[in-house]
């Protein structure tokens, strides 16, 4: 052990010095999921922690409370989704792409009264001032649940609809809707992907309803009475 702790004291202010541009990251990035500099930052303060932890050790045989481990600041580039930064040019976007989602459900619908009094119900919560005309068709009836459930497809699981078959599917495009280039009743336009947009993976859906398990368990037992199992 030797009285020259110089390098202690400079390992210190490192991580003074690190953990201040990591706060004040995260607080520039408001909030923001995934945000590069936040990254960044996290990581410096890190491998900075690590090694003053490390330095305490074998000066003094201490430790700090923080339990790390070093970060190869080579992973930075993994964890930015592969992309590039040029020195110099901050101001571009690292991430040109955008994602896409893209997802259809379809549903039984086994009583129309049901549905249409299930809407008007809806919009009748909504209170009187934002309440219109009576519900008339299925598809109004959908809508105006949609509505009242601020767009989510959540606002339709209800027993007034069976669900079928959906698929969810995740697209990088080179760039977002602009909804303004489609016609206002064009269904198929705003769904269709463009030449250069990539397929990521595709999630397909299956309802799964109270007599699936049954029908399922029953098919397994005949097959173990046709295929015994040793």
């Amino acid at each position: 052990m030797t009285d020259d702790h110089s390098a202690l004291d400079a390992a210190l202010e490192e991580v003074i010095t690190a953990a201040r541009v990591h706060l004040a990251a995260v607080k520039a990035a408001e909030g923001r999921v995934d945000d590069d500099d936040v990254w960044q930052a996290y990581v410096t303060l890190n491998n900075a922690s690590y090694h003053y932890d490390e330095l305490l050790l074998d000066a003094f045989g201490e430790v700090t409370p923080w339990d790390v481990e070093s970060i190869d600041p080579d992973e930075i580039e993994g964890q930015l989704g592969a992309a590039t930064v040029v020195e110099g040019d901050g101001d571009r976007d690292a991430h040109p792409h955008v994602i896409s989602v893209r997802q259809r459900r379809d549903y039984r619908v086994p009583s129309v009264v049901a549905l249409v009094r299930r809407a008007e119900e809806a919009r009748s919560e909504t209170g009187p001032e934002e309440a219109g005309g009576p519900v008339e068709t299925v598809g109004e009836a959908v809508l105006e649940l949609l509505q009242a459930g601020d767009g989510s497809l959540s606002a339709l699981d209800i027993p007034e609809l069976d669900p079928l078959d959906g698929v969810v599917m995740v697209s990088e495009v080179t760039s977002a809707l602009d909804l303004e280039s489609f016609e206002e009743h064009d269904s198929s336009g705003p769904f269709t992907p463009g030449g250069s947009d990539r397929l990521v993976g595709r999630l397909d859906e299956h309802p799964f309803l109270p007599g699936d398990l049954d029908g399922e368990m029953s098919g397994d037992e005949d097959d173990d009475e046709d295929n015994p199992r040793g």
